[in-house]
């Protein structure tokens, strides 16, 4: 299909060795421990690595094919094996490669508007203006109309196979990321001071804003399913801002091959709500999120906002199983308060890979601090938010050794 020859030849090497890799009998042993965790039933810490500033990893994970959608293929290869070589904790390697289906929607009318330019954006944080003042701005956000290119799918699926097909199976992959945090979005429309306000001084505006917004996502989500586009996650796949997915319990017991919400993992997230207390969090997000959680098979809650004196008011969410508990909780409160009910869904703070000089010390304090507070507990370690390493990608490699001696030593 015009692809060069040499471009051909390092896609079929890096997808031998990644079959190759698969085929290694510890991802079998892997992926019991990660069920086992799943169903809540006796295991070590689980550890996993996600959400790395890659492009400090250096040439080998970096994609170079000429054409766009095989370079993205390629960029996964290349970070997959760079990962199991250098810090796999306890990630698992597939022996099939995913072809995203061509899926698209047309946004939810409205557009966030940012004071900075693109380049300082990617520095950080955003200063958005706001855009949503009115019960009549709350009426633009409307539910996105969902469409699917089956030519353009189909033209990926059929290069896939012609370049991998001998060597590693190919996968046609819906939407199975099922990330639905309504107030990520919605702030950058409703701004961060003017939520804070109008929760004391406009509710009913609030209110609106919030109602309006998951309507839209549950509605993007009901053609998603009725669309056949929704493929299952109970794989090794991530869940939530937590571990792997993988489980026994989904999907549910009348699963006929078509994949519903309620044969999948669920999540939400209201970050921008880690100040806020209980009684608002209960009116403000979480009620009124509860309409598509009760949607899904089993569900996740949380991200980088602290729950440890928010547990009791999870409790509410139906059939709840992980829980994340950011590097700003209280550690020893947030586990009395989740027991073994729940995956204590450990974030360690990235920031120990960020110090000028690399130490191990902070980062072996921190890890001893979470399996100490956590023990006898279902716990997950998930390291992420990596956004340096200071181009020393050898801190990475560190903490994966010492939190896998760590883990293997609780």
């Amino acid at each position: 299909m015009g692809i060069p020859t040499a471009e051909r030849d390092m896609l079929r090497r890096l997808a031998g060795e990644t079959a190759e890799t698969a085929a290694l009998p510890v991802h079998k042993t892997k992926a019991e421990m990660w069920r086992r965790l799943n169903r809540l039933e006796p295991v070590r810490p689980m550890v996993w690595i996600n959400e790395v500033c890659w492009e400090q990893m250096g040439p080998d994970v970096v994609g170079i094919c000429s054409d766009r959608f095989l370079r993205g293929v390629e960029g996964h290869l290349r970070r997959t094996l760079f990962q199991w070589r250098h810090f796999p904790a306890d990630m698992i390697v597939d022996g099939w490669l995913a072809c995203p289906m061509a899926i698209r929607d047309s946004g939810f009318g409205i557009e966030g508007k940012a004071n900075r330019t693109v380049h300082d954006m990617a520095k950080g944080a955003v200063d958005y203006v706001p855009v949503i003042t009115s019960l009549a701005d709350v009426e633009k956000i409307r539910i996105p109309e969902v469409t699917h290119d089956e030519q353009e799918t189909e033209r990926r699926f059929a290069l896939m196979r012609e370049v991998f097909g001998d060597i590693i199976e190919v996968r046609k992959v819906g939407v199975s990321d099922t990330w639905f945090a309504p107030w990520d979005r919605l702030i950058q429309w409703y701004g961060v001071t003017e939520l804070f306000t109008d929760m004391c001084d406009r509710p009913e505006l609030v209110n609106a804003a919030i109602d309006r917004m998951v309507t839209a996502q549950l509605g993007q989500y009901e053609q998603y399913e009725a669309m056949g586009l929704l493929s299952l996650n109970n794989r090794n796949c991530r869940v939530g801002s937590g571990g792997l997915g993988i489980t026994d319990e989904l999907p549910a017991a009348d699963f006929d091959g078509r994949v519903r919400m309620i044969d999948m993992w669920g999540n939400s997230a209201p970050q921008i709500f880690a100040g806020v207390g209980p009684d608002m969090h209960w009116q403000f997000a979480l009620r009124h999120e509860m309409r598509i959680l009760e949607r899904f098979g089993l569900n996740c809650y949380g991200c980088c906002e602290p729950y440890h004196r928010k547990i009791d008011l999870l409790r509410r969410i139906p059939r709840l199983r992980r829980i994340s508990m950011s590097p700003f909780v209280d550690v020893g409160e947030g586990a009395a308060a989740i027991g073994t009910d729940y995956i204590y869904s450990a974030k360690p703070n990235p920031a120990v890979l960020a110090a000028e000089e690399w130490a191990p010390q902070p980062a072996r304090d921190n890890l001893r601090e979470i399996l100490d507070a956590t023990s006898g507990l279902h716990v997950e370690i998930i390291l992420k938010d990596i956004h340096t390493v200071r181009d020393e990608p050898r801190r990475l490699c560190e903490w994966e050794r010492l939190a896998m001696r760590m883990v293997e030593e609780t």
